[in-house]
């Protein structure tokens, strides 16, 4: 992280500090975030490697959920346990962040899946916006998924969207993500914590994450 102030110069490193940023911290995270970087892993198994760290991401980015209590019977007694206090929203950017829905399926209960279509213009880098449906989303947890935080583009539109649908405690999601980034989103939206698998070194010319690991999406479909 050290690092920042090269790839980023007019960034203090005592701003990007501040920043809600919150990077993956596990020996798994790190183990599984290798075997993707690697361009020989074939896509079976890129997409069980995404869903691994996915999880592990899912995990952090909720450990602040609120709960209430319930009292339940046991076979023996009666006790009192907790319960999360409100559902939570899946908001995911198409078609890379599908690869992070699953975990949220199979872990956490009453939860509910909205897209917004972003194509990314491989000469220009700007993404046009081809689709949006969004779950009612007042009052919930909305957790944006995307792979890659690069530009950040896609992902302050898709925040945009989510706002402008009455979202307000929002959470991004990310596998890796770019100094460039993460700046550009603590500009435009900086209530909102990134959690990402990892800070990369920089973009390249043509808006890449270096060292990165290539088109996610291509990668998890191969296509």
């Amino acid at each position: 992280m050290f690092g920042l102030s090269l790839a980023f110069g007019y960034w203090s490193l005592e701003k990007f500090l501040r920043m809600p940023l919150h990077v993956l911290s596990h020996p798994l995270g790190a183990h599984v975030l290798t075997h993707l970087r690697d361009k020989t892993t074939k896509p079976a198994l890129f997409r069980a490697l995404s869903y691994q760290i996915s999880l592990l991401l899912a995990l952090e980015a909720t450990r602040d959920l609120a709960s209430v209590e319930k009292t339940i019977e046991t076979p023996m007694e009666t006790t009192t346990g907790h319960v999360l206090a409100k559902p939570i929203v899946v908001v995911s950017i198409l078609r890379a962040g599908l690869g992070m829905v699953q975990p949220f399926h199979d872990t956490f209960p009453d939860v509910s899946v909205g897209y917004v279509g972003l194509e990314r213009d491989h000469l220009t880098a700007v993404a046009r916006s081809y689709y949006c449906k969004l779950p009612p989303l007042a009052g919930k947890r909305v957790i944006v998924v995307d792979p890659m935080l690069a530009t950040g583009g896609s992902a302050v539109q898709a925040i945009d969207a989510v706002k402008a649908t009455g979202g307000k405690e929002i959470v991004f999601l990310c596998i890796v993500a770019s100094p460039e980034g993460v700046a550009l989103m603590q500009q435009v939206h900086p209530e909102v914590p990134i959690h990402a698998g990892a800070l990369d070194r920089q973009l390249n010319a043509k808006k890449y994450i270096l060292p990165g690991l290539g088109d996610f999406g291509d990668r998890l479909y191969g296509t």
